[in-house]
């Protein structure tokens, strides 16, 4: 049976790429399609039910799940919705602040949710041997990641960058809202071993792109996922959902269980 979608900003950049791969996949049944207002125009060409209105989709496709690829501020109130009139939702969104994404944990009791800054499956690996790496190779190795995307992205540094910095952190047992180093300028003095440096570069059109340093006495080694498609991220997306799909409340999910 087709896992039924409901795409939130499906003009956007993600949201076009998922509704036109839902609408062209046997899989998937391409249910409604949502945008803000005054802004619908060229959706028809999806031959599927348009709306500005996401509660409206929700009560006329109980089963659905919706793909929201778009704002914190937009994306909260898409978990609410989904509290409210009974939903399931993937989130693509970053930039979420703390609170933010307490929220979303708190939800998550009483609705299926799902949130990953990246939904690519090569980043959800590498966020399982990142730790292995981390652990055999020892404190003298010093630790940074660099990242890279088009010049429209407007936050910084990326979700999954700072996915990757929490999964090292994490590894070594510190704190990244105490080691982590997002900005170096001036007369900084020598690097601590405690750093993890989060460096971000904007421009063009890159997709994404991010690499994890290891650098140590001697040696170092650069591990580097580069996005070549957004098509990368929508079709983690849809498998995402299609996983979602039979899931119950409880935790909030990410794409380590999708994968798992």
């Amino acid at each position: 049976m087709a896992t039924e979608i409901i795409v939130l900003g499906a003009k956007g950049r993600m949201g076009s790429t998922i509704a036109r791969l839902a609408d062209n996949d046997p899989d998937y049944a391409l249910c409604a399609v949502i945008e803000r207002e005054g802004n619908t125009d060229g959706l028809e060409i999806y031959s599927t039910f348009v709306s500005t209105n996401l509660e409206d989709a929700l009560l006329k496709y109980p089963s659905a799940v919706v793909i929201d690829f778009t704002v914190p501020k937009v994306s909260l109130d898409t978990v609410k919705c989904c509290k409210d009139v009974g939903g399931k939702a993937v989130i693509g969104t970053t930039g979420f602040s703390s609170e933010e994404l307490s929220y979303l944990k708190e939800n998550s009791k009483d609705i299926s949710l799902l949130w990953a800054p990246n939904m690519s499956v090569g980043i959800n690996v590498l966020l399982k041997i990142l730790p292995q790496l981390v652990k055999i190779l020892g404190e003298k190795y010093d630790l940074e990641i660099s990242e890279i995307h088009h010049k429209f992205k407007k936050d910084a540094p990326s979700g999954t960058a700072l996915k990757l910095a929490q999964c090292l952190a994490e590894a070594r047992g510190v704190d990244l809202d105490k080691v982590g180093k997002f900005c170096r300028h001036g007369i900084i003095g020598e690097r601590s071993s405690e750093e993890i440096g989060v460096q971000t570069l904007r421009g063009g059109d890159v997709v994404g792109d991010h690499t994890v340093y290891f650098l140590g006495p001697g040696e170092r080694i650069e591990i580097t996922h580069r996005a070549h498609s957004r098509e990368t991220f929508a079709q983690g997306a849809l498998r995402a959902a299609k996983w979602l799909a039979h899931q119950k409340p409880g935790k909030l999910y990410s794409m380590s269980d999708v994968l798992n």
